[in-house]
């Protein structure tokens, strides 16, 4: 009997050795590159070019849309109410003249608003601590591409200056010039060719809206988008940095222990639900423009103008350390 089980264990011995040596080893899944877009980033990315792709797409297969008169210089339809394909066709629609017109500022109330009120960035209140410091330059930085883009570059905005170098002009100054009853100065922005009177004519016009709509919902998805993922599904960190000694690893080992780590860093709150609704209507009018306004190469021009800028503050400062310790991260 003692034969027996001496027997009966040895050989129990024997197959629990094998059996642990057939369990599969797990390793880490690979980080992702700092110096790019995280897989959730590029989803967020892909539905651009899908919307003004559908929107480029719609506009050919519409009758309504297909059939309207273009003024390819003002890069929309005809502007008579009984004329225009959709009411927002016309450049006096609600939702243009009060959100994209004045889209900076809804996105900055959006940011603000949800800077103040969720916990991650310290006490509800007015105290600047140094995540909502980090947000607010990374605000500023945007907030300076928008500004040489649309508004002023040393002189004439990006726009303006890009008509320009690719042969455009105001034909109103033009006139003006050659009379010698106008300033050559005229011709050099959008603004003071239409106050003359005059139409910009023969350049490539990079979409503003495009640009605006974009710009303003990256940098609001950038902002609050850690925080919808963490309440929707606590999803792990993608983001990857370079530290200052070379070694890349996941953006949480820089994270503020002291503000949002507790379930508050998990709520969504009222702040990011204002940012969202302003994001939605943004994707809103980013399909309005793309089936109504600008050729399809203007609205790429427009799209990639955007997403240079987003790049710069969001994606550099991951493998540029220097960067990173000025405007940080989202979220860390």
């Amino acid at each position: 009997m003692v034969t027996t089980r001496r027997s009966a264990g040895s050989s129990d011995k024997r197959t629990a050795v094998p059996t642990q040596a057939r369990q599969p080893h797990r390793s880490a899944p690979p980080r992702n590159p700092p110096a790019l877009p995280t897989p959730t980033e590029r989803l967020v990315v892909a539905v651009f070019p899908l919307v003004l792709a559908f929107g480029t797409l719609f506009s050919v297969l519409s009758p309504e849309t297909r059939s309207a008169h273009y003024d390819a210089v003002a890069q929309a339809h005809s502007q008579d109410p009984s004329a225009a394909p959709s009411y927002f066709a016309r450049k006096s629609n609600l939702f243009n003249v009060v959100f994209v017109k004045r889209g900076w500022g809804w996105t900055t109330f959006a940011f603000y608003f949800f800077l103040l009120t969720h916990p991650s960035g310290g006490a509800a209140g007015l105290d600047m601590t140094p995540r909502r410091l980090r947000a607010v330059l990374r605000w500023a930085a945007v907030t300076a591409w928008w500004f040489l883009v649309t508004q002023w570059c040393f002189g004439p905005p990006v726009i303006d200056r890009s008509f320009l170098w690719t042969g455009g002009k105001c034909d109103a100054a033009e006139q003006g010039v050659a009379q010698g009853s106008a300033d050559v100065r005229e011709a050099l922005t959008a603004a003071a060719c239409k106050a003359a009177g005059g139409k910009w004519n023969g350049g490539h016009d990079i979409s503003g809206h495009v640009f605006l709509l974009v710009l303003g919902t990256c940098f609001l998805s950038q902002e609050i988008g850690w925080s919808v993922g963490r309440w929707s599904s606590r999803a792990a960190e993608e983001r990857c940095v370079v530290l200052r000694d070379g070694a890349v690893k996941g953006a949480g080992v820089e994270a503020d222990t002291a503000a949002g780590c507790g379930e508050g860093g998990y709520s969504l709150g009222i702040g990011t639900r204002t940012a969202l609704g302003v994001a939605g209507l943004n994707l809103w009018m980013l399909l309005m423009t793309a089936i109504y306004f600008h050729t399809w190469f203007e609205k790429l021009t427009g799209l990639l103008t955007a997403l240079a800028g987003v790049y710069l503050v969001y994606v550099v400062p991951r493998f540029v350390p220097a960067v990173r310790s000025v405007v940080g991260l989202p979220g860390v």
